[in-house]
């Protein structure tokens, strides 16, 4: 896949919980989106997804699906990469929304470079028990026995699970801050893997919260990271965050989307 110009977002958390970044979104999708040839969302879209069936009768959730549909109708290609919150998004929604769904990690060209694209939380090897938890949850046959679940008892599960991890880091960074820190940002063996896996040198990938752009080498390996944003306007109390990164040709731009 070559790509002359593309916008790169992700980690936007939408629920109907958090009206501001919502509301930011969709404008986003009416002006920014439609000014890129192309548009990549890598990962957690939603705060928590646990089956198309039991979001997609929400007002909120088909809404959002519509906004995409009309980037994609105004000529703009829409991409997708799972995330840790929303890897159960499903055809239902893909079918609603138009985009097309790509694997995690994508290697795609974009202006002059070739470039890895991931969510990146599987690069965040430093928590075993995480990286066992993902990937059973990855496992199609335990995704469909989850399916059958009832639906409200699905959501009340999800809710908890996201509970739980927020909690459990909390007190990490409260008792040990430097192991949370450790534990919830990738590695640097994750990355060199990856990307000498797809002979490239160049990583982008979300889900830290940790925005940035790294210099990273492991022996004779180079290679540049650029860490995407998160997106939250609806808690005053820490500084409001939502940007993107622009590629084209010229390289690589930080677009602030904060009005």
């Amino acid at each position: 896949m070559v790509i002359e110009q593309a916008l790169i977002i992700s980690d936007i958390h939408l629920t109907p919980a958090y009206p501001h970044t919502a509301k930011r979104f969709i404008d986003f999708c009416q002006v920014e989106a439609r000014k890129t040839p192309c548009l990549f969302i890598i990962g957690d879209l939603f705060e928590f997804w646990v089956g198309d069936d039991a979001h997609l009768h929400s007002p909120f959730h088909k809404e959002i699906a519509n906004e995409i549909k009309q980037v994609v109708d105004s000529g703009v290609l829409v991409y997708f990469i799972p995330g840790n919150r929303d890897f159960m998004l499903g055809s239902a929604f893909a079918k609603l929304a138009t985009w097309q769904v790509l694997p995690d990690p994508s290697i795609i060209q974009i202006g002059s470079k070739k470039w890895v694209l991931t969510h990146g939380d599987n690069l965040c090897t430093a928590d075993p028990a995480y990286q066992l938890f993902r990937g059973i949850t990855r496992l199609q046959f335990l995704q469909r026995l989850f399916m059958l679940i009832p639906t409200p008892i699905r959501k009340k599960m999800g809710a908890q699970l996201r509970q739980r991890a927020t909690i459990k880091y909390q007190l990490r960074q409260h008792f040990n801050p430097q192991k949370a820190n450790i534990k919830g940002n990738v590695t640097l063996q994750a990355c060199a893997e990856i990307l000498r896996k797809n002979h490239c040198n160049q990583l982008i990938h979300g889900h830290t919260h940790l925005p940035g752009i790294h210099q990273e080498t492991q022996g004779q390996q180079e290679w540049t990271r650029w860490v995407l944003s998160d997106w939250d306007l609806d808690h005053p109390e820490m500084h409001p965050r939502a940007s993107a990164l622009q590629i084209d040709h010229s390289g690589v731009n930080v677009i602030n989307l904060i009005r």
